[in-house]
């Protein structure tokens, strides 16, 4: 893994990264343009284990010319690291090994409420604020990254 500071040494232009909401039934995926000015929700992946995760992820990788990823971190409100935090580490750490694709953390706290609160704003219908909420999630994760990278 690298932090965001590494990634952006090692930024070519013309590149894209997908930003991945790691959650324990789905993964929500965004990707972004090749200038990394927007990120768009992608899918959501249905996580049945790691081997199909893995296999979902290179497509998406190699169909996209994807360069790095974005992981979002779920940290505590408090700055700590809990279990989740842990058990999301080590799944991208995992991705990266496997994939051979940069892999960089990105605090996540609020990321799901965030893009909930988006659609709120939007007056998007409850029902349809909850559908895509992972890649949504993704996105704004994604979003924050990149908007990091590109100051």
């Amino acid at each position: 893994m690298v932090t965001l500071d590494e990634l952006k040494d090692k930024l070519a232009d013309k590149t894209r990264l997908i930003g991945l909401d790691l959650g324990s039934k789905r993964i929500g995926v965004a990707i972004c343009d090749d200038e990394r000015k927007i990120a768009t929700p992608f899918k959501t992946i249905e996580y049945r284990n790691m081997d199909y995760l893995l296999s979902q992820l290179k497509v998406i990788i190699k169909e996209n010319d994807i360069f790095a990823i974005i992981v979002g971190n779920p940290i505590n409100m408090d700055g700590s690291f809990g279990k989740s935090a842990q058990s999301i580490n080590d799944k991208a750490k995992i991705i990266g090994r496997e994939l051979n694709v940069m892999i960089a953390m990105w605090d996540e706290r609020l990321s799901t409420s965030g893009a909930f609160n988006i659609s709120s704003n939007l007056d998007i219908k409850f029902p349809l604020r909850k559908k895509n909420i992972d890649e949504k999630a993704a996105a704004f994760i994604l979003q924050g990254a990149i908007d990091f990278l590109n100051n």
